[in-house]
């Protein structure tokens, strides 16, 4: 298996994160890559190659561009304003998601960036625009025939949505990686979550199509982030509706009640018959996550992944979340251990 990574995730490295009414010590750290790579390398999976370079047309196709341009040139635009400060928002467009975007620097802020875990810096769009870039050098190798890629993107992507950036997600990696095989001639995509939290960015993007059948196992959104969506009956809308599932679970869950929620996706994803497989492939449900609350074991990941290897289908990982900093190596690669 063959897989992309980038050194330059590196230049997305704020030390800060605004959570919980605090600015704390930021969990989404350049070290979360270094350690599944060097994992990679112990475990000799294959070739880690360098990403291509690719137009925005994809990444415009899955995210208002408005939201592209506006990661392209906050930094710069900030600096000028005579600040130089690591950016945060400190309004939110929560009362009208329908307004219209502000003139204001501070406005634009709350109005496309959902929370306070996407600081930005000066380098933050070369990491973000190149973690985009990941995904699709690897979709490309499954559009080329490859039976599976591994897509280390960081930043990670499954929170950002259409129009926000949130949850430490700046561009959503799975669903452009998705579009470009939709834009490429494939009929239906699955992409498949299993990070602890809920991918309401990909949700958010397919709920009203049918052509991405998107299916979530996390966390209880009653009880934690993104709050917001994640429930059981969030089905999709219009042409999509059916084809969004989420599978929300209690604080405490284990692998054998984790299971039968992969078992049941599987079984749905085999029914839907999708022409490539993608995994958003969070790895923050192990027990010893500091920001997550289920109880998976090391072993189980590998077991994840073969059961995954069952549906015999084309299938691209994406690196998502994990913050036991220690153990995401192995757990990321015990789990492409388990597909192979």
């Amino acid at each position: 298996m063959k897989t992309v990574y980038s050194q330059k995730h590196a230049l997305h490295a704020p030390a800060i994160e605004l959570a919980e009414g605090r600015f704390i010590e930021n969990f989404e750290k350049p070290e979360r890559a270094y350690y599944v790579l060097d994992y990679l390398q112990q475990r000799k999976f294959g070739k880690i190659i360098a990403p291509e370079s690719f137009s925005l047309d994809t990444i415009l196709n899955t995210h208002d561009p408005r939201l592209v341009n506006f990661l392209q040139t906050i930094s710069e635009r900030w600096t000028a304003s005579g600040r130089s400060e690591t950016i945060f928002p400190t309004i939110f467009c929560a009362q009208n998601f329908n307004a219209k975007e502000p003139e204001s620097i501070l406005g634009q802020l709350g109005y496309f960036i959902g929370d306070g875990c996407v600081p930005i810096t000066a380098t933050t769009w070369d990491a973000v625009q190149d973690s985009a870039f990941v995904a699709l050098s690897a979709q490309k190798l499954i559009a080329g025939g490859e039976q599976s890629a591994f897509a280390l993107c960081r930043p990670p992507g499954h929170h950002a949505s259409s129009r926000l950036s949130a949850g430490y997600c700046y561009l959503n990696n799975a669903a452009i990686a998705a579009q470009a095989f939709i834009d490429q001639g494939s009929k239906r995509v699955a992409i498949l979550d299993v990070d602890y939290h809920h991918g309401n960015g990909t949700q958010d993007i397919f709920y009203n199509r049918d052509d991405v059948l998107f299916l979530s196992i996390h966390a209880d959104p009653a009880v934690d982030y993104p709050f917001f969506l994640g429930y059981a009956d969030e089905t999709g809308v219009g042409r999509g509706e059916g084809y969004n599932v989420n599978y929300a679970l209690p604080h405490g869950t284990g692998y054998p009640e984790w299971k039968a929620a992969l078992q049941d996706s599987l079984k749905k994803i085999a029914a839907y018959s999708p022409d490539v497989l993608i995994i958003s492939l969070g790895v923050d449900t192990y027990k010893n996550d500091p920001i997550s609350k289920f109880k998976l074991e090391s072993d189980d990941f590998t077991d994840m992944g073969a059961h995954i290897a069952g549906l015999n289908l084309p299938t691209m990982f994406v690196m998502e979340g994990g913050y036991a900093i220690a153990e995401v190596g192995l757990n990321a690669t015990n789990v492409l251990a388990g597909y192979l």
